[in-house]
């Protein structure tokens, strides 16, 4: 019975999601899809975490894209 959206975030994941609040801060002018395609490898994840980066944080659920 595993559901994994019940599952604590693996801790490569929060350092992904925290490096990728910072590097949006430092260079606002950077497309947020190279931002998380660097965040992807730079921290190894797995496919299911790239799906949740993409999906909470693609250009799609910026502020600006509203």
């Amino acid at each position: 019975m595993s559901n994994q959206s019940s599952q604590p975030p693996s801790e490569k994941l929060r350092k992904a999601i925290s490096w990728i609040s910072e590097e949006t801060l430092a260079h606002p002018g950077k497309e947020r899809s190279k931002i998380l395609k660097e965040a992807e490898l730079r921290f190894d994840l797995n496919p299911l975490e790239c799906e949740f980066l993409d999906s909470k944080f693609g250009e799609n659920n910026s502020p600006a894209a509203g």
